[in-house]
Order: C-alpha cells, then sequence, then structure tokens
C-alpha cells in the first residue's frame, strides 16, 4: 500500500543540473530520514545525500557542494538537487524514506544519464 514515486531523471550535459523528487505516500507511519542513493552497473550502491526528520543533512564527499538535498516533512517528499553534474555522477538514483534503521521504504529508482 506505501508507494514511493520518484521523479526527474533525465539526460543531462556535464555542468547541468538536474532535480529528484521523491514522495511516499500511503503509510501512517513518521518518516525520520530520508535520502538519495545512486547505482552503477557493476557496483554496489552508495549513498549520496541524507536529511533527517529535523533538518540534519549527510553528504558523500563527492557530491559535496554540488548536490543539496531538501525535504518536506509534512508533504513526505525529498528533492535532490544536482548541479555542476559530471559523468561520474550517471547513475540509477533511489530514493529512501526510512521509519526507523529498519524499515525502509525505496523508490524503483530514476536514471541520471550525465554525457555530451
Amino acid at each position: 500500500q506505501v508507494q514511493v514515486v520518484e521523479s526527474g531523471g533525465g539526460l543531462v550535459q556535464p555542468g547541468g543540473s538536474l532535480r529528484l523528487s521523491c514522495l511516499v505516500s500511503g503509510t501512517p507511519y513518521s518518516i525520520y530520514l530520508r535520502g538519495w542513493f545512486r547505482q552503477v552497473p557493476g557496483q554496489r550502491r552508495e549513498l549520496v545525500a541524507t536529511i533527517t526528520s529535523g533538518g540534519t543533512t549527510n553528504y558523500a564527499d563527492s557530491v559535496k557542494g554540488r548536490f543539496f538535498i531538501v525535504a518536506d516533512n509534512a508533504k513526505n517528499t525529498v528533492t535532490l538537487q544536482m548541479n555542476s553534474l559530471k559523468p561520474e555522477d550517471t547513475a540509477v538514483y533511489y530514493c529512501r524514506q526510512s521509519v526507523d534503521h529498519s524499515h525502509h521504504f525505496w523508490g524503483d529508482g530514476t536514471q541520471v544519464i550525465v554525457s555530451a
């Protein structure tokens, strides 16, 4: 019944920007942590950015200063603003919204391709 819907993926040129959005619906639980992860074929999924319900953020070193995560707790949404995109940012990006350390709601992933 719980649904996680991601949007905003696509093709962008190096140096460009893209915004990913994620909405979770149908859950009676409060979300304490929201985040974005990404995965390249043949590699493990890695953390990109997270934000707590209190607004504390955490970023991977590779995206610090370029990516920004924002959440709207009331609307159960989380957004990832990606700037100065590099080819190495190419990946499938997954939204995760967590009730606690053992209960997570994952999106199906949205493709981001950074290429000229």
